[in-house]
């Protein structure tokens, strides 16, 4: 029998669920560039326009008020390649907002970040000294369950730090790396950051949260099996939390199917994963496409560009 405090805790847990996704920061693309090749996706398909990306970037925003997301909208932070992917400057639950601690290229994007979580309430927390953390990019919400990547852009420590002080069940996960020799001998090493790569360098580009559970029903989710190393496929697969929807490795790499987001009732998400739309439509979502060429070029797309503030 559940006693007060566990029946007020459920009914502001349903109340949490019904706004999903309903409040989100976003900048700006006037500084977006690739020119510090930090992930594997920088300088591999041709310069960037950035008229083009500041079109997608206006595209995005309309799609996700379309939807009845609310945005926050603030410049980006001067002369950061990067700051237009906001999901990596934190990690925020209720009030409370995790800052990210980023790759070298990216480090001025942290005070900026701070200052303007700070001027809109949240209670700023840092993870502990030299300790990577890549924010809501590698670090994806469903209700308690916290799905968050290690490796590339998080240290396995974090996860513990996180389900402490935000109060989550953490689920660790590990992408597949880059290596050398097609696939084989060791890890390959980014030569900008000095850290491991890998083309789902922040979970965010392998798993997706499309549903939070609510009223007894499950938490959806999709995800990419051959994004993740085995131990962390087999972990997935047997994890019962959640109903699951499968990418594809192709979806997942080129189309950027996992990028998405959704309010629970709407997802917004690439125009080049038709097999996972048509499988999100079938089961009663509503589906906005915008498409996306430039903001993909720095290794981000739909959700790099959000950071969930509910």
């Amino acid at each position: 029998m559940y006693n007060i405090f566990n029946l007020f805790s459920l009914s502001c847990y349903n109340f949490c669920v019904l706004l999903f996704n309903q409040t989100i920061l976003m900048s700006g693309v006037d500084y977006f560039d690739d020119r510090h090749a930090i992930n594997p996706y920088m300088q591999s398909t041709g310069a960037i326009d950035t008229n083009k990306a500041r079109v997608e970037h206006e595209d995005i925003k309309y799609a996700l008020q379309s939807a009845g997301v609310k945005i926050i909208q603030v410049a980006p932070p001067e002369d950061c390649q990067d700051g237009v992917y906001t999901a990596n400057w934190a990690l925020c639950r209720g009030k409370k907002a995790v800052l990210s601690s980023l790759p070298n290229k990216r480090k001025k994007e942290e005070p900026y970040a701070e200052q303007i979580l700070r001027d809109l309430g949240k209670e700023i927390i840092r993870v502990p000294d030299n300790l990577r953390f890549s924010g809501q990019g590698d670090a994806l919400p469903c209700g308690n369950d916290l799905f968050i990547g290690t490796t590339y852009r998080t240290d396995l420590a974090v996860h513990d730090f996180l389900a402490q002080t935000l109060e989550y069940n953490v689920i660790s996960l590990e992408a597949r790396p880059n290596r050398y020799w097609h696939g084989y001998g060791p890890r390959k090493i980014n030569k900008t950051t000095g850290w491991p790569d890998s083309f789902y360098y922040d979970i965010d580009l392998a798993l997706a949260i499309l549903r939070p559970p609510a009223d007894g029903r499950k938490g959806l989710i999709a995800w990419c099996p051959d994004a993740f190393t085995r131990a962390s496929r087999q972990l997935l697969r047997v994890y019962d939390g959640v109903e699951k929807i499968e990418v594809s490795r192709g979806e997942a790499t080129r189309g950027f199917a996992c990028n998405l987001v959704s309010t629970g009732e709407t997802v917004i998400m690439s125009a080049n994963a038709p097999k996972l739309k048509t499988e999100l439509e079938k089961r009663g979502f509503k589906v906005i496409t915008p498409k996306i060429s430039e903001l993909a070029k720095g290794g981000g797309y739909i959700r790099c560009t959000t950071l969930t503030l509910d």
